[in-house]
């Protein structure tokens, strides 16, 4: 039987939408700011040589230069003001994270609600700025040393570092006010936006394959259907939850007794989403993002990087299947889904699982079950991450068909349908508010009647 509130999501319709101004306006802004974010990856960092840099990109396109353009919606491969992305921002969250599940005066900053997350949030802008600053200066000392800078020298190094940092953090605010002012979460659209943006050019290269005889049509048409059941199956992950019956037990409110409920509390099979993925890629790009630029033969450190740690090779799938799953199950019990916190929730509001004591016991069972599941769910993202990786280095495939990439477009596309539904059913709720108010007042309006003498 569903409840009132799935009714209501049900009868939600492109009508619904119209009505709702506050939302068309929140939509409007993410857009309007996105597009500000493609058009900035066009603007070119000063004093890069354009020529070279298009030959020395059309060669890497295929390897590592591929996963970093997908990450910055092309602008690496333009050298736009946006090269280094939005990498810096998660790479400085990632170390933040760690250190508050470890560090003593930062767990307590966890525990303070609001004002502890403010204090958290500035450390990854200040861990944002510090790795943007390093990495941008190795990018333009990578760039001299693959003959890419028309005019070497300090000049060109400062004007790039002040170009790169300048445009991180300019996509840091993009994000954070998509998230608070727009729709959905900022930083996951942005990589979104870049990653579709590139996917028109990736296809009309894939199907040209075809045309030259490269790849046989039978592969190409085995493989379309194969990413189509990937995307299917992703879904079908992404949707998927464990109901966890919760009972409340009767009370008493002055001389009503009212009877005692239950709900169920959902937990996906994926709590994480596509976080994981993301950490895991923007961890393996930090080492080999300099020496893609600054050639494999200048340094035989940087030419062992990118022989042991490109795309498709063992190591690299190796470290990338590692950190996928210990970061599913980090970010899932320490920041989605806290066992701890959850009990104590429950216990609060006097609601308890059949058969399990509240308190500790309710948190041992929660944790089982969550263990259980993340371990279905790090299997699972390592799994489709890793499957399109090697077809794609077997069949030298495009690189947009990863599955890092799939799973980002479809779980930020769920992610974002759901708080869009979510703003329709509570714009229907007010709806229903404001005349159920109306109708109040109109039948509490007292008629007027013959005046007494």
């Amino acid at each position: 039987m569903a409840s009132a509130a799935e009714q209501m999501a049900a009868n939600t319709s492109w009508a619904t939408l119209g009505k709702a101004k506050d939302l068309r306006q929140r939509i409007f802004f993410a857009i309007g700011l996105l597009i500000v974010y493609r058009l900035g990856t066009y603007i070119p960092v000063p004093g890069i040589d354009g020529a070279s840099l298009r030959e020395f990109m059309s060669g890497a396109a295929a390897g590592l230069g591929g996963m970093l353009n997908m990450f910055t919606g092309g602008a690496i491969s333009r050298m736009g003001i946006f090269a280094l992305g939005i990498m810096p921002y998660i790479s400085a969250s990632i170390i933040v994270q760690l250190v508050a599940s470890m560090y003593g005066p930062w767990q307590n900053l966890r525990k303070e609600g609001e004002l502890g997350r403010r204090k958290l949030n500035q450390y990854t802008r200040y861990g944002t700025v510090f790795l943007a600053l390093v990495q941008s200066y190795g990018l333009a000392v990578s760039l001299e040393a693959g003959d890419l800078a028309t005019d070497p020298g300090w000049f060109f190094r400062i004007s790039t570092v002040i170009t790169l940092v300048g445009g991180t953090l300019f996509l840091m605010w993009l994000g954070e006010q998509i998230t608070a002012r727009g729709i959905g979460n900022g930083t996951s659209l942005i990589i979104f936006v870049g990653i579709i943006a590139e996917v028109p050019a990736h296809l009309a290269q894939f199907l040209s394959q075809g045309r030259t005889g490269t790849i046989s049509w039978p592969v190409i048409i085995g493989i379309m259907l194969m990413m189509i059941a990937l995307v299917a199956f992703v879904v079908f992950m992404e949707r998927a939850l464990r109901k966890v019956h919760i009972q409340y037990p009767r009370r008493q409110v002055g001389m009503k007794v009212y009877d005692g409920g239950s709900s169920h509390l959902p937990i996906k099979v994926n709590p994480a989403n596509v976080i994981p993925a993301i950490f895991a890629s923007s961890l393996l790009l930090l080492p080999t993002t300099l020496s893609t630029f600054s050639g494999s033969s200048t340094n035989p450190i940087m030419a062992t990087i990118l022989a042991y740690f490109g795309p498709g090779q063992p190591l690299y799938l190796l470290f990338f299947t590692a950190l996928i799953i210990f970061f599913t199950f980090f970010y899932t019990l320490n920041v989605s889904f806290k066992v701890d916190d959850v009990a104590d929730n429950l216990k609060s509001q006097n609601g308890f699982i059949p058969g399990i004591r509240p308190g500790k016991r309710t948190e041992e069972y929660l944790y089982y079950i969550v263990t259980r599941l993340t371990t279905v769910g790090a299997l699972y993202l390592a799994g489709v991450a890793l499957m399109p990786e090697i077809l794609r280095a077997q069949l030298s495939i495009p690189f947009y068909f990863g599955g890092t990439s799939v799973l980002i477009i479809v779980a930020v596309t769920l992610d974002t349908m759901s708080q869009v539904q979510s703003h329709l059913v509570a714009h229907q709720y007010e709806g229903l508010l404001e005349r159920s108010q109306l109708r109040g007042k109109k039948r509490g309006t007292p008629k007027k009647g013959p005046a007494l003498r």
